[in-house]
């Protein structure tokens, strides 16, 4: 291997970039065990599609109320303290859950209203702890720090559901106690970086300041194609809520069989932030989103319409390696197209598109198989995927033919 290709990694991997992978592994074990825990709790208990879709909705409400708000904060403030100060919340919503579980306090409000607390503080802590990485690594190393970071979060990913899944046979107490303590070691870690220093924005809060983050996507039509691609397309064929409904009553797995399903995406997404961390993702950038972005379409009907656990997982991780392609797609486009003083507010908006797949994506899941049951509503989901974008190409023609990464800032 040349010297040119090893170069770049090795001026990603400095002492505050370590840290930061390891704040993001630990953060993410947590939530996805936490994920798993509450999921398969719920579900055991109320035997409810819409109950877990009310579980996304929960974390998206207040995503949606705080988005321009935080972007502008993380603009002026120090990101990494905001980041810092975030997990320790996390911190206690987690000790609560163990309290809770001990005392049998975790109710459906108890749970709906620690679950929309916790979405406010990851609202806060998504897009700040984004903006954060580029002071940490060189503008030019960026584009495979991404992919770095983003394995930690399939890492996690991996780790975190099955790990839940095997705690959950000790007790609903044994997932929850673990994942405050990795609560700690990441806001440990946070605390610790210190990122280079930049230039900030000290200007008077104002509407337009604080959705200036909007205007500056819509200005440039490759990002707001991309961002909103990835919203439509995993808004309808987003599968994660249905998972518990999957693993309990069609594939008759149980907890340790939800953390395999939820496990399996990473899967796949780690394998190819692997590969993406070592070679570059070359010509023809979006035409492979795009691809992927079908590809991920046809693994989630495949999935759907699955009653195998080995169908299911191979159809997951297949599903993970599309999603992640353009996920780094993405993240490297934002990032460096996006001047640093403006990172906060366009990375909030940029969450709020995250989010809104996301958890979102949830509740659409949970409603739509409360009304058709979890196979129609996840075949559903993955031919709308398709759907959008095949629209998405043409109605964005400049990402259909859009190259590299390279001399972005034309965009």
């Amino acid at each position: 291997m040349s010297k040119a290709s090893i170069e770049p990694t090795s001026r990603v991997l400095t002492k505050s970039f370590i840290l930061f992978w390891m704040a993001r592994v630990a953060a993410a074990v947590q939530f996805q065990m936490t994920t798993v825990a509450i999921g398969w709790f719920v579900y055991d208990k109320t035997q409810s599609a819409y109950n877990l879709g009310f579980l996304g909705l929960c974390q998206f409400l207040p995503m949606v109320v705080l988005t321009f708000v935080i972007g502008h904060v993380a603009d002026r403030m120090d990101r990494r303290k905001i980041v810092f100060f975030c997990q320790l919340l996390e911190t206690a919503i987690m000790l609560f859950f163990c309290v809770g579980a001990i005392r049998n306090w975790l109710t459906m409000p108890c749970i709906f209203a620690a679950v929309t607390f916790l979405g406010a503080i990851r609202a806060f802590g998504r897009p700040t702890l984004s903006a954060l990485l580029p002071a940490i690594v060189p503008a030019e190393a960026l584009p495979r720090a991404i992919a770095i970071s983003t394995s930690a979060m399939q890492t996690a990913s991996i780790l975190g559901p099955s790990l839940g899944g095997l705690l959950y046979a000790f007790g609903i107490i044994a997932p929850f106690g673990v994942a405050t303590l990795l609560s700690v070691i990441a806001a440990t870690c946070l605390y610790l970086i210190k990122p280079a220093k930049y230039a900030r924005e000290h200007v008077v809060a104002t509407l337009r300041s604080v959705f200036s983050g909007v205007s500056f996507i819509w200005r440039r039509p490759v990002i707001l194609g991309t961002i909103s691609l990835d919203l439509f397309a995993v808004l309808l064929g987003g599968v994660t809520a249905l998972m518990p409904i999957y693993a309990r009553d069609i594939l008759h797995a149980g907890p340790w069989g939800l953390g395999l399903l939820r496990s399996a995406p990473a899967m796949g997404a780690l394998l190819i932030s692997a590969i993406l961390s070592r070679r570059a993702l070359g010509k023809h950038v979006g035409l492979k989103m795009f691809a992927s972005v079908i590809i991920f379409g046809l693994a989630t009907i495949v999935f759907s319409a699955s009653t195998n656990l080995v169908l299911s997982v191979t159809a997951l991780i297949i599903l993970g390696a599309s999603d992640n392609v353009s996920v780094v797609i993405r993240s490297s486009l934002v990032q460096l197209a996006t001047p640093d003083n403006m990172r906060g507010r366009v990375n909030a908006v940029n969450s709020l598109f995250i989010g809104t797949s996301n958890q979102l994506g949830e509740f659409e899941s949970g409603m739509t198989a409360g009304l058709f049951g979890p196979v129609a509503a996840g075949i559903m989901g993955g031919v709308g995927t398709i759907i959008v974008a095949v629209a998405w190409m043409r109605l964005f023609p400049k990402i259909r033919t859009f190259s590299t990464l390279k001399n972005i800032e034309e965009f």
